[in-house]
């Protein structure tokens, strides 16, 4: 099964993809420069910066390569070498190393790098999220190799999206519920989301978008057994017995699966996972602790990678570009989304 993502391979993305290394195993570009937003006009969203992740097979030659194609998108940490920065990229945050607000044919771009095998752990086991959860939502992509490990990897973890939310929503909800909750998921515990984030993100990603999320998600939904899905309709019903949600949670990422039992267990019992998945099963909370869960996975991430953002960015650019989440931060809190659009 392939990914049903968006490709766009139009002339602007071509032109930006050659000028870096070709050894990429994916490319997507995301974010409010690529996809319309909620409140935002058309020249606007021409004027934001583009977001990419390249994922590559081996890290240490691309940075090579990149370093000689080009050598001022990188901070001081060039002088540092391609070993050292793929060790940086590798070891610290979430496995990837971002370049940001780079010129390149006529637009300001950000771009990250991450091995194809952290892409692939980070999308089955949601050991980070960060990665993952950028491909909860719609994405372009750009390239795509013919790896089956990678494209069933990106498939499980649009599944584990659906799993995860599907525990966190009621019985009966819309498929702008379902969509929201998923668009969500990725900024749960973001410590960005309190400061240098606009708070009304989540519905704007998702309420001129709906068609996009569909696509993404339709096929997976139809085939789901623990759904009733009726996309005429745009409604769904979901399994909330005890026994319809220990499928669910035992069907959920090895991390978050983690997060859940040290969150329920009390220290030193040492139960097992499937013991204790079974008692969050019938919980009424069950949708809090998957929530406190994914929060933990996420929180620790977004620190993590924000820390090491300065200093693969450098000091200058990583306050021009937090000044300017600021900024989209403080109109969107004048916007004052309707509770509905927050819902």
């Amino acid at each position: 099964m392939t990914l049903p993502a968006l490709h766009n391979t139009s002339v602007l993305y071509r032109r930006i993809l050659s000028q870096f290394p070709q050894d990429i195993s994916l490319a997507f570009a995301y974010g409010s420069g690529v996809f319309k937003q909620h409140g935002t006009s058309q020249g606007q969203m021409e004027k934001n910066m583009l977001d990419f992740v390249f994922a590559v097979d081996d890290p240490v030659t691309w940075h090579t390569m990149n370093l000689l194609q080009n050598r001022k998108h990188y901070s001081i940490l060039k002088l540092l070498g391609p070993t050292v920065i793929s060790s940086i990229q590798n070891d610290h945050g979430a496995s990837v190393y971002y370049n940001t607000l780079v010129p390149v044919d006529g637009r300001i771009i950000k771009y990250g790098v991450i091995s194809t095998d952290s892409l692939i752990d980070d999308l089955i086991h949601w050991k980070t999220m960060y990665v993952a959860g950028r491909l909860h939502k719609p994405v372009r992509l750009l390239v795509q190799s013919e790896s089956r490990k990678l494209r069933a990897a990106l498939v499980a973890n649009l599944k584990s999206a659906v799993t995860a939310s599907f525990l966190m929503l009621p019985e009966s909800f819309t498929e702008e519920d379902l969509f929201l909750q998923i668009a969500g998921l990725s900024y749960a515990g973001d410590f960005r989301m309190v400061i240098g984030e606009d708070k009304s993100k989540v519905a704007n990603i998702v309420k001129d978008n709906i068609q996009h999320f569909r696509i993404l998600y339709s096929n997976i939904l139809r085939d789901c057994p623990q759904v009733v899905y009726k996309p005429h309709q745009g409604k769904l019903e979901v399994d909330k017995s005890p026994e319809g949600q220990f499928t669910q949670l035992m069907a959920l990422p090895r991390t978050l699966q983690q997060r859940i039992t040290k969150l329920v267990d009390p220290p030193g019992k040492n139960r097992d996972v499937e013991e204790i998945l079974l008692q969050v099963a019938q919980d009424p909370d069950c949708g809090t602790v998957v929530q406190q869960g994914i929060s933990s996975i996420v929180k620790s991430s977004s620190i993590t990678q924000s820390i090491k953002g300065i200093v693969t960015a450098g000091l200058w650019k990583t306050v021009s570009y937090s000044s300017k989440k600021l900024m989209k931060m403080w109109k969107g809190g004048r916007r004052k989304p309707s509770v509905s659009q927050m819902s």
